[in-house]
């Protein structure tokens, strides 16, 4: 038993002594391999592909069970920093937007957009190409200096839709039934589980909010095209732009050519030879390059931008899900930094649990006390992201950013009739009257229901509250806007839950003249804490979770798994956005 004690032993210590020699390697491989900068050609080209980048926050993460910190350059914010470095840089003579699909929302994608309008007042072009565009798509190409698509290729452009889908029915044929609990006539989060359509009010509030969407999106396209906007709402309606020749008719894009007709005009633009290939340079290599060799720390003054992307939900949180752990984290190192003088807190975010949004607030009001807190809204700060929205000093959103949903709701799930059909019974012996907890197996009681009820009217009260306090409003007035109404940006700013139309440039000079500072730089939080596992998953050691599932589900069939894990994730009650708006 010895020998193979010791047999074991060695082979143990054989097996640690490769993984550290393993794991020094990839460090070491890391390590020096972060020292090279990318080299910017003169004469060059910077394509905008857009199709890895997702989130204003691509995230710095500090690994615990190692000496490891990863700094990521591919968020948005560093797209849009590059873009703005670039148009000093005499090396970059222009942007090329090629057969870009971009997953940004449509306020992020306004955020470019700003940002290349801005870029073309320093003389440098910006041309565009797609085989095909979206309507999303084609709303940040617009901005262009010269719109090309393919002779044969698609063009999108008819207004915004919404599609909801109601389980009513299902739930009572198939016995799996959601139990709701809210208060907010608008709350159309749970509709689905109520009805078999949508409510008078629900209809209400997506019209309005597509309506305002759309207004500001058209009003863009038509300055930059110079269309007015009501020819632009007829090309909609009758679909007068199906076709790229149709397109070119009215005047939506320039040039109906080949992609290397787009090529050799940027040839021409650089002055380079036709059979001579012109200088690229990718956003991401070119922000990574822009983030790691101009950084200025001579500026002592410092504004922090913290961001607060994805759902709240307990725990730590990274780039895609706001947890209070990282978010306090954050909110407690800038308030205790000296030389951080104000704070940003840019939101995208649906809201989600009630408790964590709570915390949050609790963090901001704390901060507020010592130092300036702005908040710059991206595509949503909706019901809890307004919820640690409402307390700051100003708030800022785009035009068409989704905002409000001042409402709370509460659903549990209830498989009775379910079980009954399967002829399984459930029965449950207890000391006390309400010693058990909710089952799901159990029909839901009058009594279990009110005091749920109880619970949903508590934090709605807290929540309208803690709107009023911040925006200076009494309850009625809040009550009378909330409901769970979701506002576009521009609505919201007529109703005060917001202060001005504008994006994180202009929070950043709210943020610094509150602070009464002229000069200053920026630092990027919130830094998110890893442990071994992840290290493991990021070098393809260990294959997450996430990735097996989808191997073997298919991309679709997992996004709608995640949605019902997402219901059953719901503990507690919910101020959340009432269901997912994606506009094309």
């Amino acid at each position: 038993m010895r020998f193979l004690g010791n047999v074991l032993a060695t082979i143990v210590g054989l097996f640690l002594f490769f993984m550290i020699i393993f794991f020094g390697f990839i460090l070491i491989g890391a390590l020096a391999g972060g020292d090279d900068v990318v080299e910017v050609k003169s004469n060059s080209v910077i394509e905008l592909d857009l199709s890895k980048i997702k989130y204003d926050y691509a995230g710095k993460t500090n690994f615990k069970d190692f000496q490891w910190y990863e700094d990521d350059h591919n968020g948005l914010s560093d797209v849009i920093r590059a873009i703005e470095y670039a148009k000093t840089d005499d090396d970059i003579k222009g942007i090329s937007i090629l057969n870009n699909t971009s997953n940004l929302g449509i306020a992020q994608t306004k955020a470019l957009r700003d940002a290349l309008e801005d870029y073309k007042k320093s003389g440098k072009f910006v041309y565009s190409y797609a085989d095909m565009y979206s309507q999303k798509d084609y709303y940040l190409n617009s901005v262009a200096n010269t719109i090309y698509i393919n002779p044969i290729g698609d063009f999108d452009f008819k207004g915004l839709s919404t599609e909801i889908m109601f389980f009513k029915d299902f739930q009572e044929k198939s016995g799996l039934k959601m139990e709701v609990i809210r208060h907010g006539k608008y709350k159309s989060a749970v509709e689905p589980f109520l009805e078999n359509q949508m409510s008078e009010a629900n209809k209400e509030q997506t019209m309005a909010l597509l309506n305002s969407v759309w207004n500001s999106v058209v009003t863009e396209i038509a300055k930059s095209r110079n269309i007015p906007v009501a020819r632009l709402n007829e090309i909609a309606t009758g679909l007068l732009a199906r076709t790229p020749q149709m397109a070119l008719n009215e005047k939506l894009v320039d040039k109906v050519a080949y992609e290397d007709v787009y090529h050799a005009d940027i040839k021409k633009a650089l002055k380079v030879e036709a059979d001579d290939d012109y200088n690229k340079v990718s956003i991401e290599e070119y922000a990574d390059k822009i983030a790691t060799t101009t950084k200025d720390y001579s500026t002592k003054d410092k504004i922090a931008i913290i961001y607060a992307q994805g759902e709240i939900m307990a725990g730590e949180g990274d780039v895609t899900y706001i947890g209070e752990g990282s978010m306090r984290r954050s909110l407690q190192e800038a308030r205790k930094d000296k030389n951080v003088k104000a704070i940003v807190l840019r939101i995208d975010s649906p809201g989600g649990s009630a408790l964590t949004s709570e915390l949050i607030w609790r963090e901001i009001e704390l901060t507020k006390k010592v130092k300036p807190v702005v908040v710059s809204m991206g595509n949503l700060a909706a019901s809890g992201g307004y919820y640690i929205a409402c307390n700051a000093n100003k708030i800022y959103a785009e035009s068409n950013t989704i905002t409000g949903s001042i409402g709370v709701f509460g659903m549990l799930p209830n498989f009775t009739q379910a079980f009954n059909k399967l002829g399984i019974n459930t029965e449950q012996v207890k000391t006390h009257e309400r010693a058990n907890n909710y089952s799901p197996f159990v029909p839901l009681d009058d009594n279990t229901r009110a005091f749920a009820q109880e619970s949903v009217e508590k934090i709605y009260s807290t929540f309208v509250n803690r709107v009023a306090a911040g925006r200076k409003m009494t309850f009625a007035q809040v009550d009378a806007i909330g409901q769970g109404r979701v506002w576009s940006g521009q609505d919201a700013l007529r109703i005060g839950l917001v202060d001005k139309i504008g994006g994180m440039d202009d929070a950043l000079k709210e943020a610094a003249a509150l602070a009464k500072i002229k000069e200053y730089r920026t630092q990027d939080f919130p830094e998110y804490e890893k442990d071994f596992d992840d290290v493991l998953a990021q070098f393809g050691l260990a294959q997450s979770k996430e990735s097996m599932m989808k191997e073997e589900l298919g991309e679709e069939n997992y996004l709608i798994l995640q949605r019902l894990k997402r219901l059953n994730q719901l503990k507690g009650v919910q101020a959340i956005l009432p269901y997912e708006i994606n506009i094309n």
